[in-house]
């Protein structure tokens, strides 16, 4: 607002210092220079401005990623734990991004999470998956667990971007 501003001052000024209304040519410099040019020829021979960047398309959302989506309710709660061991795997990822990277959890604060995060009653299935899997670690008593830097793959992000999207 201030640069529109800046703008009209300038043009007013020069408008005001002209002695009849100035022709089109005249007033096409006022404009260029207004605009902070030295004249409507400079103003023409800047090279264009580069196109805007498009933002990168997602990836295609595979089948395996939407038949594991169907497994969520409409608030990012897993259903069921499905039978088919891929969509199992697949399934922890979306209970894996609950946890906090950065402090350990004890054995009742990681059941009160996935109770909070699934519907089928079995957060001890799911807790061992974790470990199982690689997604957790816990201490040889299992009182604490720790949720381990993981780099999911592609269906895994897939998965965690559309569950984050469920909750705004």
């Amino acid at each position: 607002m201030d640069d529109l501003s800046t703008f009209a001052k300038s043009l007013r000024t020069q408008l005001l210092a002209h002695p009849a209304t100035p022709g089109h040519q005249t007033l096409l410099n006022m404009l260029a220079r207004a605009a902070g040019h030295r004249n409507l020829q400079t103003l023409q021979a800047r090279p264009p401005a580069p196109p805007p960047k498009l933002p990168t398309p997602a990836p295609a959302v595979t089948a395996l990623v939407r038949r594991t989506l169907n497994l969520f309710d409409d608030h990012g709660r897993l259903q069921r734990l499905p039978a088919k061991r891929s969509l199992q795997l697949l399934s922890l990822w979306g209970l894996w991004m609950r946890f906090d990277a950065k402090r350990p959890y004890r054995e009742r604060e990681v059941n009160q999470i996935l109770t909070a995060w699934h519907s089928f009653g079995d957060y001890c299935t799911l807790r061992r998956d974790l470990v199982t899997q690689g997604l957790m670690t816990r201490t040889a008593d299992s009182a604490v667990y720790t949720k381990l830097p993981a780099r999911p793959g592609e269906d895994a992000m897939a998965l965690m971007r559309a569950l984050r999207a469920l909750a705004h």
